[in-house]
């Protein structure tokens, strides 16, 4: 699956969401995980009630699981969730990326707690699983 983190050094959890100029995404298994890669977002970011700035990363986090910011608006929680993607609020802006990566990788190889089995099954595997629920309905 894949997994996002707002990043201004990307090292750190430490962006709000709708501020992120980067996004570095990462592949995760109960293996372990692997640089995906880095979206980049230009623009007047930090206009606030600007609902338009935040479709693009709507759009570019669609096949992700989860997204890890340090801050979020309501609005763009609900539209990431309706698109299967949870947002995940980083402890602390000093949180880092390989710390939460290698936290999660201990996890999937456990018992994942009850948030993290939903984040997982809110995904379809293949588009084959998401025709065949569809034909289901």
């Amino acid at each position: 699956m894949k997994i996002a983190f707002t990043t201004s050094d990307r090292v750190h959890i430490n962006a709000h969401f709708g501020w992120a100029r980067l996004i570095d995404v990462y592949e995760i298994s109960n293996e372990g995980y692997q640089f995906v890669e880095t979206l980049n977002f230009e623009g007047e970011l930090k206009e606030d009630g600007n609902e338009d700035k935040i479709t693009p990363k709507l759009e570019a986090l669609n096949d992700c699981t989860i997204v890890y910011v340090t801050a979020i608006g309501g609005s763009a929680a609900a539209r990431l969730i309706k698109k299967g993607v949870t947002p995940v609020k980083a402890r602390s802006e000093e949180e880092e990326i390989s710390e939460v990566l290698n936290k999660l990788v201990q996890t999937l190889k456990g018992n994942p707690p009850p948030w993290l089995r939903k984040a997982l099954q809110q995904k379809p595997a293949n588009f084959t699983d998401e025709v065949g629920d569809e034909a289901t309905v």
